[in-house]
């Protein structure tokens, strides 16, 4: 490791072990959503209502319904119809993952492409990890694709700090390294202050934990099989593991030549595009 590295990485570590790292805060329509999902009472109109309030993310949502992973019999064009093949928790939780896309604001173009490439990636393998867990877990698909969303949020904070470092952003393999070790520290971090529940907070720190093994599927298993499968046939480093010696595709029971299968996992990949 570089000495730019170690010391930036030491920083950093220092920074979020005294609360003195800037993080970024949910978007203001984010909290409005997840106020409106904890009344109990809520109505499909309601939640309309405070979705509707950004064109861009009730697009998003209509556009998942009629993906073909969900095959709605008719095609759907209105949010309250969307919301309601969804369901109200469920389109609470993608509506919360999907406007995380607004966090991901650069000053400098080298910082924009890095959070633009991080975020293409995780809207692909939280497709992949939506359509695992319908196919092979009971847990909840909504829950999957939210742990693909955010399983590298981690990057935006040591991306935002590069932005004010340039030694560090003229030196992408320290960047890349510094990376590489720390966000899933802050990851985890990041999704504590935001209040998701643990067994997605967990995701950032485990998902790269390939002998991992734990009792039971938990979403952890279906984003590092979903990251696996994602970086197949490139040259990500994920791409040379023998995917049979890793516990969570045995847990899964993924047939890695089923080709129906395949097929619906390359399907997802847009799925939240």
């Amino acid at each position: 490791m570089s000495e730019l590295a170690e010391r930036v990485q030491q920083d950093l570590v220092t920074a979020i072990n005294n609360d003195d790292l800037v993080l970024p805060t949910l978007p203001e329509v984010a909290l409005q959503i997840r106020k409106a999902a904890e009344d109990p009472e809520i109505s499909v109109s309601t939640l309309s209502k405070v979705i509707g309030r950004d064109a861009a993310l009730s697009a998003r949502l209509i556009k998942v319904v009629n993906s073909p992973l969900l095959r709605a019999t008719h095609e759907v064009t209105d949010l309250h119809t969307a919301i309601t093949r969804l369901g109200i928790n469920y389109s609470s939780n993608l509506a919360i993952g999907l406007v995380m896309e607004q966090i991901f604001n650069a000053r400098s173009d080298v910082v924009e492409q890095k959070m633009r490439e991080v975020w293409r990636k995780s809207l692909e393998i939280a497709g992949i990890s939506y359509a695992l867990c319908r196919t092979y877990t009971r847990l909840k698909p909504d829950q999957a694709a939210l742990g693909g969303l955010v399983h590298q949020i981690g990057v935006l904070p040591i991306l935002t700090y590069a932005e004010d470092h340039y030694e560090l952003l003229s030196d992408p393999v320290s960047l890349n390294h510094v990376i590489d070790q720390i966000h899933p520290l802050i990851g985890e971090k990041l999704l504590k202050v935001w209040d998701f529940p643990d067994l997605l907070v967990q995701v950032p720190q485990l998902y790269l934990d390939l002998k991992r093994q734990s009792a039971r599927v938990d979403y952890v298993d279906l984003v590092q099989v979903a990251s696996l499968y994602c970086h197949k046939d490139t040259d990500h480093p994920l791409a040379r593991v023998d995917v049979l010696s890793v516990p969570a595709f045995g847990k899964l029971g993924v047939d890695i030549d089923n080709k129906a299968m395949c097929t619906e996992l390359e399907e997802s990949r847009s799925m939240f595009y």
